[in-house]
């Protein structure tokens, strides 16, 4: 495959434009410019959810030489992706590999990404373009290609959980005991890291009454923009909290359990994502690599009195979890399913799974 000479640009919403080389669909978008600074996990990433709304700008130089895997499935769920699609708005990489080698591989990034018609941008330079990020915050942008012009539109100015949640329950059956999972934009690994532990799973969407159904645990998952427009999700765990079920919320999880407990939470100036954040457990000098997607945190100072800051993130001091000090209920900021990125924070899991009777 040669190289794609079709002209594109990102252009930022403080009127700075990066000029470079479409490898994906041909057309205009606009979205979040956001950064993520892992050196592998694409097909993980660019599938993950949390990324809805966002032009995702990959730090690593070298992108697409291991191309994508195929489309198996392995308990109902895609095998090597986070969800049944790609989720970005649009990819921003320095330099592309056309020739791609991987045992696993069964096409390129570039046909991967006409196939779902996200477009692609190579050629920039991506080093530049993250620190403008870190100096001045994320920033609305857009991709434009073949001279179609879109507007700057700011995602977290809608309900994303309506675009990557489910509409209607599923049940992926294992054992007796079964997990309520809200899918706020759920990665496909919490469901594979609980089935893996033998618990049913019951997934429903974002919005749905799920108090009168049996379950042994509660998740509330991962997923895109503002905690605060989760309402009902809220509503809903502020009335489990009140049941003791244990409850695990993970990155917008954590941050919606947060609300429903009356702290608050924020926007990050630009955001934690990559694979190589560091999280202390606090009271301790234990310090966890993580894997983390995220841009809005949980002020601490705002926890009840029966709640506590379980970790924080040892580059900026930000939350990366919470944990009530005599109930089974826990957050954790980060990612302890990673996919992609370190399993360093699996045992979470097991420790939920041993506050479950």
């Amino acid at each position: 495959m040669g190289i794609n000479s079709t002209k594109a640009e990102l252009i930022l919403e403080d009127g700075s434009i990066f000029y470079g080389c479409s490898f994906g669909s041909k057309k205009s978008v606009t979205g979040e410019v956001v950064f993520n600074t892992g050196m592998v996990g694409y097909p993980e990433s660019l599938t993950d959810a949390s990324y809805r709304g966002q032009i995702l700008v990959l730090t690593y130089p070298l992108i697409g030489n291991y191309g994508v895997p195929g489309y198996e499935k392995e308990d109902n769920l895609l095998k090597y992706f986070e969800s049944d699609r790609i989720q970005v708005q649009g990819l921003i990489i320095t330099d592309y590999s056309y020739n791609y080698s991987h045992w696993n591989a069964k096409k390129s990034l570039s046909e991967w990404l006409n196939e779902h018609s996200i477009p692609a941008i190579y050629g920039i330079d991506t080093r530049e373009l993250t620190k403008k990020l870190r100096k001045k915050g994320t920033m609305i942008g857009k991709i434009e290609c073949n001279n179609e012009n879109v507007s700057f539109e700011d995602p977290n100015k809608r309900n994303l959980m309506t675009e990557v949640s489910i509409d209607k329950p599923i049940i992926y059956k294992k054992g007796k005991k079964k997990i309520i999972l809200i899918d706020c934009g759920t990665k496909n690994n919490i469901i594979r890291a609980f089935l893996r532990r033998g618990f049913t799973v019951i997934r429903v969407p974002w919005d749905y009454y799920f108090l009168d159904k049996k379950a042994d645990g509660i998740i509330i998952s991962n997923g895109p923009g503002n905690p605060k427009k989760c309402i009902q999700t809220i509503k809903n765990v502020k009335e489990a909290l009140s049941n003791n079920i244990p409850i695990l919320g993970i990155c917008l999880g954590s941050q919606i359990l947060a609300l429903a407990t009356g702290a608050n939470t924020y926007k990050l100036k630009y955001g934690h994502r990559g694979h190589n954040q560091p999280c202390v457990e606090t009271g301790t000098k234990r310090c966890y690599i993580t894997s983390q997607n995220h841009g809005y945190a949980v002020d601490a100072e705002t926890l009840p009195e029966d709640w506590r800051e379980w970790f924080y993130n040892n580059n900026d001091g930000t939350n990366e979890g919470i944990i009530h000090i005599s109930k089974p209920f826990f957050g954790t900021q980060f990612h302890p399913e990673a996919s992609p990125g370190p399993d360093d924070t699996e045992f979470l899991f097991d420790m939920f799974v041993r506050s479950i009777k």
